[in-house]
């Protein structure tokens, strides 16, 4: 009985219309229009011939290798602090942790300028903690590599916690409970069960991350500055090409939709899976 119930849903999944009314053909068909051309208008202007001159020159490559450095940082930062900041939110059941979790969700919505602003504030040489870490310790983030990292991570790190926490939330809390049991810590047993259960999940966060942190531009600029071989990253070597070089801007735009669709490709079964 319960294999035929399977069954049928398994047909119920399988069933596609094959007339799709025209009322919904062709507002589908305008709305992949206007994400495709766009992207084929860039692959058609792009300017071939001198795309090899183009991609190494020395400011290419200098930007290249920060926004590689830069990012991978910023990626590694979000991993250290925000996986026990998922398993925070999934795990444990605290007072305000509704509001907790839209705070963590907000960098996705806020305006990059507008982070970048809040982050001058917080950690700007006059800010409310920046001056203390100017006082103690002499260390100023903005306008500095360390600062694109800070700004990278500020806007990357949600895509993560998110991604985990819904990993974790998948996954069956018995095993760390049995683990306990069995005489182990919570962060043993958080280290050797729980870890290895959500690691595709963490993986997938990771990707994310990486990848938005690559793409940042508001909130660098306005944290970091636009200062070629310390703060300047892709995007902002693009923004600048743009102004005075085109076909320059076009070539570090390609290499920038080369890397997105490597992250499309590398999380393809997670994200591209047909129900």
């Amino acid at each position: 009985m319960t294999g035929s119930a399977e069954t049928l849903e398994g047909r119920r999944r399988r069933v596609r219309p094959r007339v799709v009314p025209l009322p919904l053909l062709l507002p589908a068909l305008l709305g992949l229009a206007f994400l495709v051309v766009p992207l084929i208008a860039l692959l058609v202007r792009t300017p071939w011939r001198t795309l090899p001159d183009q991609l190494t020159s020395p400011e290419v490559w200098d930007a290249l290798r920060l926004s590689l450095v830069c990012a991978t940082a910023a990626t590694a930062l979000s991993l250290l602090l925000g996986v026990p900041l998922a398993w925070l939110l999934a795990r444990t059941d605290f007072p305000g942790r509704g509001l907790v979790r839209a705070l963590v969700t907000l960098p996705l919505v806020l305006p990059p300028v507008v982070g970048g602003v809040a982050l001058l504030l917080a950690l700007g040489r006059n800010g409310v903690v920046g001056q203390w870490l100017d006082d103690w310790f002499g260390l100023t983030l903005p306008f500095t590599t360390a600062g694109v990292v800070v700004a990278e991570t500020f806007v990357a790190m949600p895509f993560l916690v998110i991604s985990v926490e819904g990993t974790l939330r998948a996954a069956d809390p018995r095993y760390e409970e049995a683990a306990t049991t069995l005489g182990a810590s919570r962060f043993t047993a958080f280290r050797r069960v729980t870890l290895p259960l959500i690691a595709p999940g963490i993986a997938a966060g990771a990707v994310l991350a990486w990848a938005r942190a690559l793409g940042e531009f508001g909130a660098t600029i306005t944290f970091a500055g636009n200062f070629p071989g310390r703060t300047q990253t892709m995007p902002l070597a693009v923004y600048l090409a743009l102004q005075s070089d085109p076909a320059a801007a076009i070539a570090l735009s390609l290499v920038l939709l080369a890397v997105s669709i490597t992250v499309l490709a590398a999380l393809r079964d997670r994200w591209m899976a047909t129900p």
